[in-house]
């Protein structure tokens, strides 16, 4: 092969290695948003687990030595996940915020009435 095919080649392997690399990371990414499935739905364990079932699977959009269709998958994972989290934390926020319901005070020397 001249210098030039294996410029190319040397070239398509540092990109098939850095999108391994950035499918790798993402993929930890969202196993660490795991712990939170129990508070965030039934949405949240979707997105979850079907993005990792896409990205672990061999069946994708573009043959497994280019990573764009699963770094897209779980990016798109990522930022639902992160979404929901930040509703729920504000939910959460919300409820610790508002003030106690106040009961209706006792008339004087005797039992409240209904």
């Amino acid at each position: 092969m001249s210098r030039e095919s294996w410029l190319l080649v040397g070239l398509a392997a540092v990109v098939a290695v850095a999108t391994l690399v950035g499918a790798v990371l993402l993929a930890i990414r969202v196993v660490r948003t795991r712990r939170m499935l129990g508070a965030l739905g039934a949405g949240g364990k979707v997105a979850f687990y079907g993005a990792l079932i896409y990205t672990i699977l061999p069946v994708d959009l573009l043959p497994d030595p280019i990573y764009l269709d699963d770094m897209g998958v779980l990016a798109g994972a990522l930022f639902y996940l992160g979404r929901l989290a930040a509703k729920h934390r504000a939910a959460q926020r919300l409820t610790r915020e508002a003030p106690a319901p106040s009961l209706p005070a006792a008339p004087p020397g005797g039992a409240p009435r209904r």
